[in-house]
């Protein structure tokens, strides 16, 4: 298992820059965090990395993740690596997340999407953001709509990481990818904070 087959492979299933960026942006995080518990960071990356490969193909529940899961398992990738990926999925009560691995995903999965989109409409983008004003963006009902904010706050919870730090752990982990994931200045044209 390495990253340049599992890069391979996201770009062979994801057309969808946004997507695509999501996934990278997960893999960062989930890295960050690797380094910071002493866990195994490529492991954790490739997690991070190809949680959603599938989701543009088969968007449904359950497929996703489920025909992901199947790839990944006639590709020979870890038990460990399609349990994590799985447990994301708050649909499959066969997977509930008990590994630190599994909580990481979770917690880091939707706060990115958050991340992102507030990062997007700053004028310096992600180069100045601090938590506070994602925390603003957050509880904004109208802003972004589709990200959850429960499933925000139960990840923080469920991975014991305080919100403020753990949002604020993730821009300090998107930060040095801000050009390859499209965060370094907000939209032309739209309001910061």
């Amino acid at each position: 298992m390495e990253r340049t087959s599992a890069f391979a492979l996201l770009n062979e299933y994801v057309k969808d820059l946004g997507l695509a960026r999501h996934m990278l942006a997960v893999e960062a995080a989930m890295r960050a965090y690797a380094r910071k518990l002493g866990q195994d960071e490529e492991t954790w990356g490739i997690v991070g990395l190809l949680h959603d490969f599938d989701y543009e193909r088969w968007p449904d529940t359950p497929d996703h993740p489920l025909q992901g899961s199947a790839i990944l398992r006639a590709l020979g990738y870890p038990e460990e690596v399609i349990y994590a990926i799985k447990s994301h999925a708050d649909y499959l009560p066969d997977c509930p997340r008990i590994h630190l691995v599994d909580k990481a995903l979770y917690a880091c999965d939707e706060l990115t999407g958050l991340i992102t989109a507030a990062a997007l409409v700053r004028p310096g983008g992600i180069t100045d953001m601090s938590a506070n004003s994602v925390k603003k963006k957050m509880k904004s009902k109208g802003f972004a709509r589709n990200v959850n904010r429960d499933d925000i706050t139960r990840g923080a919870q469920d991975f014991g990481v305080e919100l403020t730090e753990h949002i604020q752990f993730i821009i300090d982990a998107l930060r040095p990818l801000a050009n390859e994931l499209g965060l370094e200045k907000g939209l032309a044209g739209e309001e910061g904070e």
